[in-house]
C-alpha cells in the first residue's frame, strides 16, 4: 500500500510538472513571452497567460481579469516590450543584487517580474497594484467601451478592425466639435461680453492668446484618455501615445507663458500707480524669470512624459552647474548684487547717485549691470556686484537741497548798511516759496584780506537737481537786486598801496589818541550802546 501511494504522488508531480512545462517560467524572457503569448487576438488564453502570476498570492482573486487587465494596462500605455531585450538568464540580477526584472522601471515601476525557487513570476505588488493601475489608464468607466466598441464590426482592414475605423473616425469628430465649441466660446461669446463691458484690448491682446493653447491642451486630454480604449497596433500606440504625452505638457507651457504675460500687465499697471520706479523695473525682471521657469519645467515635463530619465539629467545638471558656478563666479555675484539692489532699494528709476568716480542719473537696473546716464550725457554700464560693494551716495532721496556761499562786500560798508542787507537777506529767504523755513544761517561772520564775508546758509524743498538751479538762480538774482537797491557793493580780490609820506605834506600815518582817551571812548560806546 504505502508504495503504491509513492508511485501515486510521483505520478501527480509529473503531471503538475508538465503542466507547468507548457507555461515556461524558468527565466525573465521565457515568463514574459508566456505573457505576451497567450495574449494576443489570434491566440487569447488567458488561463495560460496567468500561470505567470505567483500561485502564492491568487487566491480569492480572478486570475484571468488579472493577467488580462495588465495586458490592456501595458498596451493602453504603449508600452512597447523588447523581447530581445529581456535576460533569458534564469539566475538573472538587478543592480541591486535582486532575483527581479522590470518590464518598464520609468513607466510602471510597481510592474515586475522576481525568482521564486526555480520560477519566475509577477510579483505579488504587481498583481495587487494592476486594478488600480488599469482604473488610471482607462478612467471614467472608458474600460467598458472596450466590450461595447468591437460589437460594431470586426472584419480587419489593412490590420485593423471595422470598429477600429468608426471609433477613430467618432473620435475625430468629438475633437472638431470640441475645439469649434471653445473656439466660439472665447472668440465669439467671451470676447463680445468682455468688449460690451469696455474691455475689449484685454480680450483681444490677453484672453484670445491663452484660448488656441487652451483648446488643444484640452482635446490632447480627451485623446489621452480615449485612445488606450481602441487598442490599436502596438507599435503604433506607443509612438502616438508619447507624441500626446509630449504635447500635453507642451500647450500646457504655451499656455502658462501666455498668462505671465498677462500677470506682467498686470503688474506694471499696479507698479505704474505707486510713487517708486524702483517696481516698474523690477516687474520687467520678474516676468522675464517667470518666463524662463515656466519653460524649464515644461521642458522637463515634457522630457518626462517622454520617457526619459530626468533624474539622472537633473544629477547632470547639478554637477554641470557647480562647474559653470566656479567658472561664472563674477556673472554669479553680480546676479546677487542685483537681488541686493532690487530688495534693498538704495535708489531707483530717475535717482542721481555718486558712488566712486561715477556721477550720473540712474536709467536702468538688470540681472548683470546697472546703467547710469552721466552729466556728459554718455552712458556708463556698472556690474551689480561692484556697485554692490560701493558706498552710494544717492542724491535723489535729499529732502532738501542745500544752498551754500559767501556774499562778500567791501570795507567801506558801514555796519548799519551790513546789518540792513543781513535783514534783507533773511526776508528773501523767508518770502522764497521752496526754501526750509526752519533751517538756515545768515550772518555777517568773517573778515577776509579783501572783504567783508556774509554766509548764506539755506536748503531748498525740491525734488529734482534741476529745479535746485532754477530756485538758485531766483534766490542769486534777488541777492543782487537787494544789493543794489542799498547801494552794496561786492568785494573782489584787490591789493591797495598805502604811501605813508609824501614831500611836502603832512604824514598819513593815524595819530593814536592816549590811553586815558581810548578808555573814556570804549565806556561810552559800552554805555550807549549794546552791540549784539
Amino acid at each position: 500500500m504505502r508504495y503504491f501511494l509513492i508511485a501515486f504522488i510521483f505520478l501527480i508531480h509529473n503531471a503538475l510538472g508538465q503542466n507547468n512545462a507548457s507555461a515556461k517560467l524558468n527565466s525573465p524572457k521565457a515568463t514574459v513571452n508566456t505573457f505576451l503569448k497567450n495574449l494576443q487576438e489570434d491566440n487569447f488564453k488567458p488561463e495560460e497567460a496567468a500561470k505567470t502570476l505567483n500561485p502564492n498570492y491568487v487566491k480569492g482573486i480572478d486570475k484571468e481579469l488579472i493577467i488580462t487587465q495588465l495586458k490592456q494596462v501595458l498596451d493602453g500605455a504603449g508600452v512597447l516590450i523588447e523581447a530581445d531585450e529581456i535576460p533569458d538568464n534564469p539566475d538573472y540580477s538587478d543592480s541591486t543584487g535582486q532575483n527581479r526584472y522590470y518590464l518598464t522601471e520609468i513607466e510602471f515601476p510597481d510592474i515586475y517580474i522576481e525568482k521564486q525557487k526555480s520560477r519566475w513570476y509577477f510579483s505579488k505588488r504587481t498583481i495587487q497594484k494592476v486594478p488600480e493601475l488599469h482604473q488610471k489608464i482607462y478612467p471614467f468607466g472608458t474600460d467598458k467601451l472596450m466590450n461595447i466598441l468591437p460589437k460594431m464590426g470586426s472584419q480587419r482592414i489593412l490590420g485593423l478592425h471595422t470598429w477600429q475605423y468608426i471609433s477613430i473616425l467618432i473620435l475625430i469628430i468629438i475633437c472638431v466639435l470640441i475645439h469649434k465649441v471653445l473656439s466660439w466660446f472665447f472668440d465669439w461669446l467671451f470676447f463680445q461680453l468682455l468688449k460690451n463691458k469696455g474691455f475689449g484690448n484685454i480680450a483681444h491682446d490677453y484672453i484670445l492668446p491663452v484660448a488656441r493653447p487652451f483648446s488643444l491642451l484640452i482635446i490632447v486630454g480627451i485623446l489621452i484618455i480615449l485612445v488606450p480604449v481602441l487598442q490599436l497596433p502596438i507599435t503604433f500606440n506607443h509612438y502616438f501615445i508619447l507624441l500626446l504625452n509630449a504635447l500635453l505638457p507642451l500647450f500646457g507651457t504655451i499656455m502658462a507663458y501666455k498668462i505671465v504675460d498677462i500677470l506682467g500687465e498686470y503688474m506694471l499697471k499696479k507698479a505704474a500707480q505707486t510713487e517708486t520706479t524702483m517696481d516698474d523695473q523690477i516687474v520687467p525682471i520678474l516676468k522675464r524669470v517667470l518666463k524662463i521657469f515656466v519653460i524649464i519645467v515644461g521642458f522637463l515635463y515634457i522630457l518626462n512624459n517622454l520617457r526619459f530619465d530626468i533624474t539622472a539629467l537633473l544629477a547632470g545638471i547639478s554637477i554641470g552647474g557647480l562647474a559653470f558656478a566656479l567658472a561664472a563666479q563674477d556673472t554669479i555675484k553680480n546676479f546677487f548684487g542685483s537681488l541686493m539692489i532690487l530688495f534693498d532699494k538704495p535708489f531707483q528709476i530717475g535717482d542721481w547717485v555718486t558712488a566712486g568716480d561715477i556721477d550720473g542719473t540712474v536709467e536702468e537696473v538688470g540681472f548683470r549691470s546697472t546703467r547710469i546716464r552721466t552729466f556728459r550725457n554718455s552712458l556708463i554700464t556698472v556690474p551689480n556686484g561692484k556697485l554692490a560693494d560701493m558706498a552710494v551716495d544717492n542724491h535723489g532721496l535729499r529732502k532738501y537741497r542745500r544752498f551754500y556761499t559767501t556774499i562778500t562786500i567791501t570795507y567801506d560798508t558801514p555796519p548799519h548798511l551790513i546789518e540792513a542787507f543781513t535783514k534783507g537777506l533773511k526776508r528773501i529767504v523767508e518770502d522764497h516759496p521752496y526754501t526750509w523755513k526752519d533751517f538756515y544761517h545768515i550772518y555777517f561772520n568773517n573778515m577776509s584780506a579783501y572783504s567783508l564775508d556774509i554766509m548764506f546758509y539755506v536748503f531748498l524743498d525740491v525734488p529734482t537737481w534741476g529745479e535746485e538751479l532754477k530756485y538758485k538762480e531766483e534766490l542769486l538774482f534777488s541777492i543782487m537786486k537787494l544789493a543794489e537797491k542799498l547801494g552794496i557793493n561786492f568785494a573782489f580780490p584787490t591789493q591797495t598801496l598805502h604811501m605813508e609820506n609824501f614831500p611836502g605834506q603832512s604824514s598819513l600815518s593815524p595819530q593814536y589818541q592816549d590811553q586815558k582817551e581810548i578808555s573814556k571812548k570804549l565806556n561810552d560806546f559800552f554805555g550807549s550802546s549794546n552791540p549784539k
